[in-house]
């Protein structure tokens, strides 16, 4: 997919990977860059940097996604590439009360879901249209808050279910799949996972890049971080193998 002249939805794009994609989609050639963040203003402020259109959108509302879609296709017309990035991460496990997994849920997943039920009838009408979901490296391998991991592969296995589902009907889609990138989110964990979560870190303009290219090649999954890849094959190699080593990495952040 080229992006010259092409209409673009960007969500969780007030900053990090989400700011990064939609300044570079503009600078692509993008006709139309949409910035939608719960962060009104700072999607405004985004936005302003390349003369897009800056929308407060709570990615938890279908109201709010069926808002900004319908605003899209009114001011800009159809919606060319739709990219689902907004995400959260709230540490712990199954202690955690259900608000806080269905907070998790709601943003990592259902985001997803709503606006693919959105942008579906309009997009297998035309016979075209790209769907970008962000999930995470977490949804193909795993990471150390419960939450995250288990919403990130259920945006992994949605993706591929839209991507199956949708192909011969003209419908592409991709799913970026990132590890440690260098955004707010990141820099908000504690020094110990930090330093872990830190190997291999780049930047979010890094990410931008890969997904050019990703979206250049139509590719399923845009991998960021080579390693990530090698990974996952040597999970389905030897699963056994790849959790004894994953249980170290986790239990290392324990370590003094």
């Amino acid at each position: 997919m080229q992006l010259k002249d092409k209409v673009v939805v960007v969500t969780g794009a007030a900053s990090g990977i989400g700011a990064a994609m939609a300044r570079r989609f503009a600078r692509e050639g993008a006709r139309a860059v949409v910035v939608a963040d719960r962060d009104g203003m700072g999607a405004e402020d985004v936005a302003a940097e390349f003369g897009g259109l800056g929308l407060r959108t709570d990615v938890t509302s279908e109201a709010d996604l069926q808002h900004l879609i319908a605003t899209t296709q009114s001011r800009f017309g159809a919606i060319d590439l739709f990219c689902s990035n907004a995400g959260v991460s709230i540490a712990g496990g199954p202690g955690l009360p259900d608000a806080a997994w269905q907070q998790v849920w709601n943003v990592n997943l259902m985001a997803h879901v709503h606006a693919a039920r959105a942008l579906l009838p309009a997009m297998l009408e035309r016979g075209q249209g790209y769907l970008l979901q962000t999930a995470s490296a977490a949804g193909l391998l795993s990471q150390f808050d419960a939450p995250y991991a288990v919403s990130k592969h259920a945006a992994v296995a949605f993706a591929e279910w839209l991507s199956i589902s949708y192909a011969s009907r003209g419908i592409k889609v991709s799913c970026l799949c990132p590890a440690g990138v260098d955004t707010p989110l990141l820099r908000a964990e504690p020094a110990q996972r930090l330093r872990l979560l830190s190997e291999g870190m780049v930047s979010a303009d890094a990410v931008a890049d890969a997904v050019i290219e990703g979206l250049d090649a139509e590719r399923f999954l845009i991998l960021p971080q080579p390693w990530i890849g090698e990974q996952l094959r040597r999970k389905v190699d030897d699963p056994d193998r790849w959790l004894r080593g994953m249980a170290r990495w986790h239990d290392s952040v324990r370590k003094p």
